[in-house]
C-alpha cells in the first residue's frame, strides 16, 4: 500500500490551520510550521460569512462556532452623519437559508481556537522560521532559522502578505501603502453603560468609515475597525497601539451611535492598511500559495480569512487521491479552480464600495468550496 502524500504548510494562521484541517480529512499526512513561539489572542472581530461557515461545517466547526459567537440580523450600511441607511443586508434565518450556512460575527481568536482545535498539536511546530526551500529528488527540503530541516512531497505557503515562500519562489515587488491606516479593538460591551449598538453597521464617512458590531453570542464584547487617509503613518503591526484620543478627533461629528462607542473605548491598536497586486502564478513545481501570500485582500469585503478557508478546501480536492508525481498538477489544478474568483473579490474589496448601495451578494455568499467545479 503506499503511503499517503505529506505536505508541510507554512504558516499556522487561519488559512494554514483550515488546510491542515482539510488535508487531513482526505488522508493527507501534514505538517504544519509557525515561526511565532505561541498563539496571541489579538484583540480583533472577524465576518465568517456563509461561504465561509460551508467549509468549517465540514471541518466539524459550525456547532463550536454559533455556540462563540453573534448572529446578526444584518450588515447595516449608514450615513456617517444622519444614520440615514443606503443599504441594509439581511443575514439571520433568511439568509441561512438562501445561502446554505449562517453569517457569524466572532473574535478572531475564537475562530483561530476553533481551527487550532481540529490540528492536533503534534503536527504543529512553533519556533519554526523558514529561511530556504529546495526541491530534491526525495521531495521539498524545508530549512529553518535554528538549524534544523525537514522535508515534505508538497509545501503550501499559508504564510500571509509578507510570505517567505512567496519570496524565495518569486521576484516579487513589495507590498505597497494605500495612504490609510485602520484602528481597531475589541472591548467589554458593560462600557457602553446600558447604551445599545446596531448589530453590525458600517458608518460611512466621505473619506473614513468605522465598523461596528458585537462579537459574543449575549452581547457583552463590542468589536470596532476604521479606515481613514494618514499617509505618515506605515507601521504595519497587529500589536501597535494608537492613541484613542486621535481616533475619537477623527471621527468628531459621526452619528450618536459611533461616538458613544469612541468615548466608551478604552484603548486601541493601530496598523497601516497595506495592499499587493495578485501574483501571475501561485505555484513553482511542488509548492504553492494559498490565502494572503498570493491573493492578499483589503478588510473592506471582510472576506480575506474567508478566501484562505475556501482555497484550504479546494486543495484538499485537488490532492485528494494525488500521489507525490501529480502534485505540480494538482497545484496547476487548485490556481486555475480558485484565480478568477479570489481576483474578482481582492478588486471590489479594493474599491470599498461593497454594500454601500443595493448589491448582489449571491457570488460571495452561495459559493460552496466543496462542490464548486474544479477545472479541467
Amino acid at each position: 500500500m503506499a503511503r499517503p502524500l505529506s505536505v508541510a504548510i507554512v504558516g499556522a494562521g487561519m488559512g494554514g490551520l483550515a488546510t491542515a484541517a482539510a488535508l487531513r480529512r482526505v488522508g493527507i499526512d501534514v505538517m504544519v510550521y509557525e515561526q511565532a513561539s505561541r498563539f496571541a489572542r489579538i484583540g480583533a472581530g472577524i465576518q465568517i460569512g456563509c461561504n465561509a461557515m460551508k467549509v468549517l461545517r465540514a471541518l466539524g466547526l459550525e456547532a463550536r462556532m454559533r455556540e462563540h459567537s453573534f448572529y446578526p440580523r444584518s450588515w447595516n450600511n449608514r450615513d456617517w452623519k444622519s444614520g440615514d441607511i443606503k443599504f441594509d443586508m439581511i443575514f439571520g434565518e433568511s439568509a441561512e437559508e438562501k445561502f446554505g450556512a449562517p453569517y457569524l460575527l466572532a473574535h478572531r481568536g475564537d475562530l483561530h481556537a476553533a481551527l487550532a482545535s481540529v490540528v492536533p498539536n503534534e503536527f504543529v511546530r512553533l519556533n519554526h522560521k523558514l529561511v530556504g526551500l529546495d526541491e530534491t529528488g526525495d521531495g521539498v527540503r524545508l530549512s529553518f532559522a535554528d538549524g534544523t530541516r525537514a522535508i515534505a512531497d508538497a509545501v503550501v505557503g499559508a504564510d500571509g502578505v509578507h510570505s517567505t515562500v512567496r519570496d524565495l519562489l518569486f521576484d516579487t515587488a513589495p507590498a505597497k501603502f494605500t495612504g490609510r491606516i485602520a484602528y481597531r479593538t475589541t472591548y467589554p460591551a458593560a462600557l457602553l453603560g446600558g447604551a445599545g449598538i446596531d448589530d453590525c453597521t458600517k458608518w460611512w464617512g466621505e473619506d473614513r468609515h468605522i465598523v461596528i458590531y458585537y462579537v459574543k453570542p449575549d452581547r457583552s464584547e463590542v468589536y470596532l475597525v476604521t479606515s481613514q487617509p494618514e499617509p505618515g503613518f506605515r507601521i504595519e503591526s497587529w500589536s501597535a497601539k494608537g492613541d484613542v484620543r486621535d481616533l475619537r478627533a477623527s471621527f468628531e461629528g459621526f452619528h450618536p451611535q459611533v461616538t458613544r462607542v469612541l468615548a466608551a473605548c478604552p484603548d486601541v491598536h493601530k496598523w497601516a492598511i497595506m495592499d499587493r497586486d495578485a501574483l501571475e502564478r501561485w505555484a513553482d513545481g511542488k509548492v504553492t500559495l494559498l490565502g494572503d501570500a498570493c491573493h492578499p485582500m483589503t478588510p473592506y469585503m471582510a472576506q480575506g480569512a474567508a478566501m484562505a478557508i475556501e482555497d484550504a478546501a479546494v486543495l484538499s480536492r485537488c490532492l485528494d487521491g494525488v500521489g507525490s508525481d501529480g502534485v505540480a498538477n494538482a497545484f496547476r489544478r487548485f490556481e486555475a479552480t480558485r484565480k478568477v474568483r479570489t481576483t474578482r473579490v481582492q478588486e471590489t474589496s479594493r474599491a470599498n464600495i461593497w454594500l454601500k448601495e443595493r448589491t448582489d451578494t449571491s457570488w460571495v455568499y452561495g459559493y460552496d468550496a466543496w462542490s464548486v467545479p474544479l477545472a479541467a
